[in-house]
């Protein structure tokens, strides 16, 4: 086990000039690709998943800013460690992003990058189905859920793009994949089967998950529109009756809520979905709140650059919701698609700043102990 582990809010783990040094520097081109005209041959070294991951953070980060506090970072991120070292990946540099909007969500970036919105930890009422969430959103990393659908995406006009462009390409459609389309259903599933087995391996009581979701949807009752985490998940009565079934059938019987030391750390209030304040659907939007118009601007920018040629349109455009099933191609959380999704256009906080938490791995079996968890 390493001697101690280094988390950081955002995504300041490998500086500029490590990341150039491990892939040969963006200027000469990443190897991404066995050859330019070969899409079945796209495969992505480490080091590429995890520069793909941080430009997706980034991207995230600056849509919705990040919660100013080093004790929430820092509790998120205990829960996070201590159910990513019971994963298939737990030597990748994992990072627990909280990110400040009143929006319910989560989002998975490749290379360990797991956000959660300040609107979902106040839904949530203790660390266990904290626990579920982020578990859910580890599987989604350790199974590579999001390279594999740009694996399979037509993209057409690739042979066209050098490696840095293939690179330029992929970072597009993996941020429009975790914000607008989401993930398909195999891939959903899998992240609640393989996470709530994480969740019992760690102590966690396994239906953490499920109490979640229930109070989602209870939330979300009188909307016709899905909203969030409901934009692109399987239908939720289906998923709960899976999880229970998996629960039952798989014996889960691990015990562990944690409410109060949950309690302790987290202390916002859920705000009603009638209640939050959206920012204009399109270009703007995905801004956020408070962007400055030159930032505006250059997102309306980098939003026509498809129109201009099939070159940038061929991977963005064409990507669909992993899982191996076709109908999910058509699973979008775009207002065009079901409407206005609520948690999706909620404004974020300004700072977009990372806040620097240093945990030793000392600290993770500390907190593992005082919880009684495994």
């Amino acid at each position: 086990m390493m001697r101690s582990l280094i988390i950081l809010s955002v995504v300041t783990v490998l500086s500029a000039s490590s990341v150039e040094a491990q892939l040969g520097g963006l200027s000469k081109g990443l190897g991404i690709a066995k050859k330019a005209n070969d899409v079945k041959g796209l495969e992505f070294t480490e080091a590429e998943e995890q520069e793909l991951g941080k430009q997706v953070s980034q991207r995230i980060r600056d849509r919705y800013g990040v919660v100013q506090s080093e004790a929430v970072h820092k509790y998120v991120s205990l829960v996070g460690l201590a159910m990513a070292q019971g994963s298939t990946r737990p030597a990748l540099p994992w990072q627990f992003i909280v990110l400040d909007t009143d929006g319910v969500n989560a989002f998975a970036a490749p290379g360990g990058y797991v956000h959660i919105t300040r609107g979902a930890l106040a839904l949530i009422q203790d660390e266990a189905q904290l626990a579920g969430v982020l578990a859910h959103e580890i599987i989604h990393i350790t199974e590579k859920h999001t390279i594999r659908a740009i694996q399979k995406s037509q993209a057409v006009g690739m042979a066209a793009q050098d490696r840095g462009g293939i690179m330029r390409l992929a970072v597009g459609a993996a941020y429009d994949n975790l914000i607008d389309r989401g993930f398909g259903r195999a891939d959903e599933n899998e992240g609640d089967e393989k996470g709530v087995a994480i969740a019992n391996k760690t102590g966690y009581a396994p239906n953490g998950l499920v109490m979640f979701l229930t109070t989602l949807k209870e939330r979300n009752k009188t909307e016709s529109t899905k909203n969030g985490l409901f934009a692109s998940h399987p239908d939720m009565d289906d998923r709960l009756n899976r999880i229970k079934k998996q629960i039952a059938s798989q014996k889960l019987a691990a015990t562990a809520t944690l409410q109060p030391r949950y309690a302790k750390n987290i202390t916002y209030k859920p705000v009603p979905l009638t209640s939050l304040a959206s920012v204009e659907e399109g270009a703007a939007g995905l801004v956020g709140g408070g962007a400055k118009p030159e930032a505006k601007k250059a997102e309306e920018k980098k939003a026509e650059e498809p129109k201009k040629g099939g070159r940038l349109g061929g991977l963005r455009g064409m990507i669909a919701p992993g899982g191996g099933e076709s109908k999910q191609a058509q699973v979008t959380a775009s207002g065009g698609a079901r409407g206005v999704d609520k948690e999706k256009l909620t404004p974020g906080g300004p700072n977009k700043e990372p806040v620097a938490v240093k945990i030793a791995a000392t600290e993770v079996a500390a907190f593992k102990k005082e919880g009684g968890l495994s």
